[in-house]
């Protein structure tokens, strides 16, 4: 049984690392959906009765589309890699810092906090309990009655 337990263990471990990924929708979570949607009609509009000549129309939506899409494609080519190993390091360091760091320091907290909530409540309920059930007696027979005087 727990020879099946530790097999299980190493092929979801496994796995984890070594998924497929899709390659036709490559942001399945929309996190950039309002960020890098620019098209050429989002940079450069031309108003009524300012019109350009149609073929410098053309060339300039062909060169816009085609420069933005290569120089992307390049970009990620030469920085994509390296930026990928900083983004992993970096999101490791936050992992381990919250999973060493963080979670014990406030488990801790939590821990040594109990014994001063013990303390306070005690103190509350010794001192304060009686002193506003005492004033809170002493007002109970307070009447308040409103007239209109004429």
């Amino acid at each position: 049984m727990a020879e099946e337990h530790g097999e299980l263990q190493g092929i979801i471990a496994k796995d984890q690392h070594t998924k497929e990924i899709d390659l036709v929708n490559r942001d399945p979570k929309h996190i950039n959906e309002d960020v890098v949607k620019v098209d050429f009609e989002d940079v450069i509009a031309e108003p009524v009765g300012t019109y350009s000549f149609d073929g410098v129309w053309k060339t300039s939506y062909t060169t816009f589309t085609v420069s933005k899409y290569w120089c992307y494609r390049l970009l990620s080519a030469l920085l994509g890699v390296p930026l990928a190993v900083v983004w992993g390091f970096l999101f490791a360091l936050i992992s381990f810092c919250h999973i060493w760091a963080v979670v014990p320091c406030i488990k801790s907290y939590l821990i040594e906090i109990q014994c001063v909530s013990r303390i306070y409540s005690l103190c509350i309920h010794t001192f304060c309990d009686p002193l506003f059930e005492a004033l809170a007696k002493i007002c109970s027979n307070v009447r308040v009655a409103v007239r209109k005087e004429i």
